[in-house]
């Protein structure tokens, strides 16, 4: 199970890496895989405000359907168009090409309650975990 370290987590099994004023939002390795093959992925609207903890995105697979929640507060200011076309991105590459959404941040101390990977091993995983 692939788990950068450059990214921060949420207990929804969302992450979020910082780029600059920005931060990109996808689903992690192990939430996709649970999941199944992604067959649709209704994506937010750009402009729209979201806030933390709140449904974003919604994710279909042939097993079930989730609802991603947002990592923080912001504005959306991009969302990953190529999902509409192929939503199995979303299982081939959750870190890179299956990203979800970008977003302005709006309330910093919010990625302050994000764990970081070691955190976020430990707390799902185990630090012993065959699987991370």
């Amino acid at each position: 199970m692939d788990i950068p370290d450059d990214l921060q987590y949420t207990a929804n099994h969302e992450w979020l890496r910082l780029e600059g004023d920005n931060a990109i939002v996808g689903i992690c390795d192990h939430a996709q895989a649970d999941l199944g093959g992604i067959i649709f992925v209704g994506l937010p609207k750009v402009g729209a405000q979201v806030v933390a903890s709140q449904p974003v995105t919604v994710l279909r697979s042939a097993n079930a359907t989730i609802n991603v929640h947002s990592p923080i507060s912001g504005t959306i200011t991009e969302v990953n168009g190529a999902l509409e076309k192929d939503p199995s991105l979303v299982n081939t590459d959750p870190y890179g090409e299956g990203w979800l959404y970008s977003i302005r941040i709006e309330a910093g101390e919010e990625i302050e309650q994000l764990m970081d990977s070691a955190v976020y091993k430990a707390r799902f995983f185990g630090a012993d975990s065959p699987e991370v």
